[in-house]
């Protein structure tokens, strides 16, 4: 649940958002800062090819220079595939945080079946190799 890190060469951002949840279609979370800001920060829900609009944004009881965040996930955005969305600070354009949807029929080179593949052949490998040094270690 923490903020992703910044890649080399990225745009660095005084805000830091902490994802909560996201259920029924609208991602929660909490957006921090330490640094001076004139007035509330603006945070973005955007596709990579496109902006979603701004985000809801309401001070946090808890703390100073701490708000709530909630961004309605739009459904004409949801298809058939895997969307990423993307939550980025309006003044800077930094990434703050980042999350996948996916949709549709299951995806043939999933993950979770490349990963099995892997470990077979692993397992493999791992019994030719024992096989190898027992016979020439003898």
């Amino acid at each position: 649940m923490c903020a992703p890190r910044p890649e080399k060469g990225s745009i660095v951002s005084d805000l830091t958002l902490t994802r909560r949840r996201i259920r029924a279609g609208l991602y929660e979370g909490i957006l921090t800062t330490k640094a001076r800001l004139k007035g509330e920060p603006v945070v973005e829900l955007h596709l990579p090819d496109s902006s979603l609009g701004e985000v809801t944004l309401a001070p946090a009881a808890e703390a100073k220079k701490t708000w709530d965040v909630r961004a309605r996930i739009p459904s004409l955005s949801i298809n058939e595939g895997i969307q990423t969305y993307i939550l980025k600070d309006g003044a800077s354009g930094a990434t703050l945080d980042t999350f996948a949807v996916v949709t549709g029929e299951p995806l043939d080179d999933d993950l979770r079946t490349e990963f099995a593949l892997l470990r077979a052949e692993l397992d493999m490998l791992k019994r030719a190799f024992r096989a190898h040094v027992n016979e020439t270690g003898k």
